[in-house]
């Protein structure tokens, strides 16, 4: 997990599910991220200007493709960046635990939590390998997007805070299923 400023629910959820989560600071190099031999990494969320994390958005272009990657607010913002596309500060961004996003695959609502200034622009998506997968339906931004070629997906919600109560749970099984197939072919 690279930690732009983790929430302990994050770490909680992805144990629970079995995870021996390995937590390295934002600035840790993709070589010495390989060198712990990860089975996926995870993006957390984190403050500011999504561009301002250089260091991550280059990680995560120089491990796509090579590891499962799952990316909550801040790291969605950054794996958008990483394949890019462009972000913005909102006017007054999302907050709160009542935000309705669309499942854009099954068409099915989530209520989710969220709290962040930026976002994703919608117009940037279409030059890169990134489908978005999700979408809030309050003001139509991008709440997720995914490269299934790379194994890499994200949200911008945080599906740890549990406001549905469960909605959103099953992205982390979808991170767990991703690195036990990884294994499987390893």
């Amino acid at each position: 997990a690279i930690d732009c400023g983790i929430k302990h629910n994050i770490l909680r959820s992805l144990r629970d599910r079995g995870c021996k989560v390995t937590v390295v600071p934002w600035n840790t190099s993709a070589e010495a991220i390989e060198a712990l031999h990860p089975d996926g990494i995870f993006l957390s969320n984190g403050p500011g200007d999504p561009t301002d994390v250089v260091p991550v958005i280059e990680t995560v272009k120089a491990l796509r493709g090579r590891y499962p990657i799952f990316g909550i607010c801040l790291g969605h913002q950054v794996i958008s960046l990483a394949y890019g596309a462009r972000t913005y500060k909102m006017k007054f961004g999302h907050r709160g635990g009542n935000h309705p996003v669309r499942n854009l695959e099954t068409g099915k609502v989530e209520i989710t939590s969220q709290n962040h200034s930026y976002a994703v622009d919608s117009n940037s998506i279409s030059s890169t390998r990134l489908t978005v997968t999700h979408r809030n339906l309050l003001d139509g931004t991008i709440e997720g997007v995914k490269c299934e070629q790379d194994r890499i997906f994200s949200v911008q919600y945080h599906p740890e805070s549990a406001p549905g109560p469960q909605d959103s749970g099953y992205l982390f099984d979808k991170f767990v299923a991703l690195m036990e197939e990884g294994q499987s072919n390893a």
